[in-house]
């Protein structure tokens, strides 16, 4: 059937026809790829979050007060974490009968579409409650388009990594978390220190979204340059990283699924407790300036980036199943006394920030596809896809509402529930799947 060989497009032959020089793709390349696909997307996914703090409140809810006005923001944040795996339904049966190139192009395209959109949103005052209509509508748009962005790039490189490298290898695609929010920090904290407060918000706040929509078409012809090559092709057909029916993947590897999106639980719910929930925090109850915690964010960041690294050479001495399980019980036992430090002056956000980025740049460098070795072959790229949509989903997607609702009604110790949760989720997990576990590293 069309639908299980490999794109006859003439879009997609003059793609290949354009990025392929000859040569071999190295894993090198393959890796550079990676880093600049999930820079581009999670600095699409901060610039979206900083604004969700310090404009949609103002400029799409100001009927409310600021507390109600960041939750209502939050739930709209939270839409695109529904809308990611119906992304991935949709591009997957994109990918069976056009291609991964066909697929991924307009899959960024989308996602710098719907972020281009939103530097054009008008405000509650020129069309009421349409604005939030809109914003919810681009945002939705924003994760369908990430559900079609896997591009398999972060699974080609996870299989073909040397014995024992494996958790070196892990941590690679999650670099681009770090780096998007050191890039959309600094750019929202020049324009809030360098533009009058009104100025900002009346016009300031859009042109990080034209930016977003910019480094997406980079990125896009950065990703093409690999995934449309004959050579990456070859390389996905004899690694068995095809598409494959979801109904099918779901119905033969509903355990591993299942298994793969709470592993990773813990990191994904400490994702948001050190990036969008403090900066919300900060903002909405103490005298602190956003540009001098959106520099705080971003050396956090960088901070980050380094512990990234060593979980990849830690995860090879130790194994990655040991790494999620001690990093877990590490964010549960940081759940019950770090957001108290929100309350305790610049010197606590410091190290509320500082503390929190080390201890997530060593969960979140080993939580991308922790089990997608257990796939079956056919079934490995559909799968991992969707696992991942599932763990942002269960460990991501309402992290900023809850966290900021529950510290608002009952004080920032009851933020740390929510983080704890996550951490018992990710404990329970390994030790329901040990057989599964056990050959993660």
């Amino acid at each position: 059937m069309v639908a299980d060989t490999a794109p006859t497009e003439q879009a997609e032959r003059d793609a290949r026809a354009l990025h392929d020089d000859g040569h071999p793709i190295s894993p090198a390349e393959i890796a550079i790829g990676v880093i600049i696909g999930r820079t581009s997307e999670f600095f699409d996914f901060f610039v979206y979050a900083i604004a969700s703090v310090l404009v949609f409140p103002k400029h799409v809810f100001p009927q409310f007060d600021p507390l109600t006005g960041t939750l209502w923001s939050f739930a709209i944040f939270a839409l695109a974490f529904f809308a990611r795996p119906v992304g991935t339904v949709i591009f997957t049966a994109i990918d069976r009968a056009y291609g991964r190139g066909a697929k991924l192009t307009i899959a960024l395209f989308l996602l710098g579409g719907s972020t281009a959109a939103i530097a054009f949103l008008p405000g509650y005052d020129s069309i009421g409650l349409g604005a939030a209509a809109l914003l919810a509508l681009f945002r939705m748009g924003q994760g369908v388009a990430l559900g079609g962005s896997w591009d398999g790039l972060a699974s080609l490189l996870a299989i073909n990594a040397p014995e024992g490298r494996r958790g070196w290898y892990a941590m690679i695609p999650q670099l681009g978390a770090p780096l998007g929010l050191i890039v959309a920090s600094l750019l929202f904290m020049f324009l809030i220190s360098a533009l009058p407060a009104q100025d900002f918000l009346d016009w300031g706040w859009r042109y990080p979204f034209f930016v977003a929509f910019a480094i997406n078409v980079v990125a896009l012809f950065a990703r093409l340059r690999i995934v449309v090559t004959p050579e990456y092709e070859r390389s996905f057909q004899h690694r068995d990283l095809e598409p494959a029916p979801m109904l099918e993947t779901l119905r033969s590897n509903w355990k591993v699924i299942a298994a793969g999106a709470f592993a990773p639980l813990a990191s994904f719910a400490m994702f948001h407790m050190v990036t969008v929930f403090p900066l919300s925090w900060v903002f909405l109850f103490t005298d602190e300036t956003p540009a001098r915690f959106l520099l705080i964010e971003a050396v956090a960041a960088f901070v980050g980036v380094l512990a990234i690294i060593v979980s990849g050479l830690l995860a090879d001495r130790v194994g990655r199943r040991t790494m999620l399980g001690v990093t877990a019980a590490a964010i549960a036992a940081f759940s019950g006394f770090a957001p108290q430090l929100l309350g305790a002056g610049e010197a606590g956000e410091a190290a509320f920030m500082l503390l929190g980025f080390a201890l997530l740049g060593l969960s979140f460098g080993q939580s991308s596809g922790a089990l997608s070795s257990e796939f079956q072959p056919r079934h490995r790229y559909t799968g991992s896809a969707f696992t991942s949509d599932l763990a942002w989903l269960f460990g991501a997607g309402f992290a900023p509402l809850v966290a900021l609702w529950l510290s608002s009604e009952f004080g920032l110790l009851a933020a740390g529930a929510y983080l704890l949760s996550g951490a018992i989720g990710t404990l329970v997990a390994l030790w329901l799947n040990r057989e599964l576990a056990r050959n993660i590293g």
